[in-house]
């Protein structure tokens, strides 16, 4: 029987974990709780998920936007903004509407129900990621910028998934 020895990798394996990648991995452990922590909440206190209760709050803070712009105000890709907006009129969360000078175009508004799910819902609406990121100074953000820019690229993440909430839909 092979026991592991954390100063000697394992065979096929590399080397072991530095210290200091364990420290950030460690924070990357601590941040995505926190947001999972939060979406469970969400999804516990409003019965639906956080992407939906941002939807929501957006709408409620902009009546009569559009998908398009849903999807602007979110950063998600046009697509997502309307599944997101399907599920919740089929919830009967929002309302849509035709714009009366541009028929083809579809107006959003909460419903009386989407309301009370809000007034139900944990803040920040948004989530907390985002709430503690728009928390820290231009410097710390650009640093943050910088750093994850080089991390994304030795994981080879792809840049499609940018626009995809971290809650899920």
């Amino acid at each position: 029987m092979t026991t592991f020895d954390a100063a000697s990798p394992e065979p096929g394996s590399h080397e072991p974990i530095k210290p200091s990648a364990t420290r950030v991995l460690r924070q990357f452990r601590v941040v995505f709780n926190a947001v999972k922590t939060h979406f469970q909440q969400v999804e516990k206190q409003a019965g639906i998920g956080g992407a939906q209760v941002w939807a929501l709050s957006v709408v409620q803070a902009h009546p009569g936007i559009g998908v398009g712009e849903l999807a602007r105000a979110m950063d998600i890709h046009q697509s997502t903004a309307s599944n997101l907006v399907k599920s919740l009129v089929s919830r009967q969360l929002l309302r849509t509407s035709r714009d009366a000078e541009d028929r083809r175009a579809v107006c959003l508004s909460v419903s009386e129900a989407g309301q009370a799910v809000l007034a139900s819902a944990p803040v920040p609406f948004a989530g907390v990621l985002p709430d503690a990121l728009q928390a820290l100074d231009d410097a710390t953000l650009a640093r943050l910028d910088k750093d994850l820019e080089r991390l994304i690229k030795v994981l080879g993440g792809d840049d499609a998934a940018a626009q995809t909430p971290l809650a899920p839909l």
